[in-house]
């Protein structure tokens, strides 16, 4: 059994969920917010961020890229020729390029500030810095999303799945970013078609399934967000 400490619209958190659930693992998930600096939670996790993974026998396990890295390493040969990590090396430096791409960058300058302004701020004291949403903020961000949209359409029109011919880590990390921002209705699917087909395909799939029936309450989710056929 795992235990995950996240926040269910984490973009990061959603990765790892998706991670687990393509590798069919059970998982028990504790909210953690971490505006709040819980000692107890320092002390597992010192950057004080989610996603933390822990499993048993093992440390703490922190962030999303180490934590898809264990993954793969002590469950991804049970998923043979579907493992998440591809068995070449050049295939995996694609992936993981990928991965850190929408982890790091799209996670920067997208997914995390809209989730920060939209939902954590509501939640956050003034000191955690919680209050109205920066319309400023929002708009960068909002123009942030639109570019990396373009980018993940190239790839989507130049190969069957984001770092390749098949499903990768690549795939789930876009879409756990792509899920967060969507449930606020932040990305305009209209303007490219190429990557509304490819996330319904990841939207389609049984490990996405217990993202799209979460709510927030005084959130409401945007009208197409659980629809698989939007």
């Amino acid at each position: 059994m795992f235990t995950l400490f996240h926040h269910q619209f984490c973009p990061r958190s959603r990765f790892v969920r998706l991670a687990l659930g393509e590798h069919g693992l059970d998982v028990r998930l504790v909210d953690e917010k971490v505006w709040e600096r819980r000692e107890a939670y320092l002390a597992l996790n010192p950057a004080g961020d989610t996603p933390l993974l822990v499993a048993e026998g093992a440390p703490p396990i922190p962030g999303p890229a180490i934590a898809a890295e264990f993954l793969d390493e002590t469950e991804g040969a049970a998923l043979g020729d579907n493992r998440l990590l591809p068995a070449a090396a050049k295939d995996r430096i694609e992936v993981r390029r990928l991965v850190a791409w929408f982890n790091d960058k799209f996670f920067a300058e997208a997914s995390a500030p809209i989730v920060t302004e939209r939902i954590y701020k509501r939640y956050m004291t003034v000191e955690q810095g919680g209050g109205a949403p920066s319309t400023d903020v929002l708009r960068a961000a909002r123009a942030n999303v639109r570019y990396h949209l373009a980018y993940i359409g190239w790839l989507a029109r130049t190969r069957n799945f984001l770092a390749g011919d098949r499903l990768t880590f690549a795939d789930l990390a876009a879409a756990a970013h792509l899920s967060a921002i969507d449930y606020l209705g932040d990305v305009p699917w209209n303007e490219d078609e190429a990557v509304k087909a490819w996330y319904v395909r990841i939207k389609s799939r049984p490990s996405f399934r217990p993202l799209l029936n979460e709510w927030l309450p005084g959130v409401p989710a945007s009208a197409h967000y659980a629809d698989l056929d939007f």
